[in-house]
């Protein structure tokens, strides 16, 4: 036993496929902010594993699942979109 080895292997670690916890405070905070003003419509927050390019690692879409607007920052994401302004449309 006193020859035991602990190795860690580091480069088979999985692409994380959740959000982060301050990803996701970012998130809830914004999501509270819309549903108590009242303004809160359809829209999701996506994070993609494989995006196209970098700048479309996070998505904001629609119901339609059009996509609104991009970015590789979520906070920048989430900042520059003027939620209120967004109408649905049936």
């Amino acid at each position: 036993m006193k020859h035991l080895k602990l190795i860690i292997n580091n480069e088979n670690k999985k692409k994380e496929i959740f959000f982060h916890k301050n990803e996701l405070q970012l998130i809830l905070n914004l999501y509270a902010r819309m549903v108590s003003s009242g303004d809160w419509k359809d829209y999701e927050i996506t994070k993609s594993l494989k995006p196209r390019n970098e700048s479309e690692k996070y998505l904001v879409k629609n119901s339609q699942n059009k996509i609104i607007s991009s970015s590789d920052n979520l906070g920048r994401l989430i900042g520059k979109i003027i939620w209120k302004k967004l109408k649905l449309v049936n």
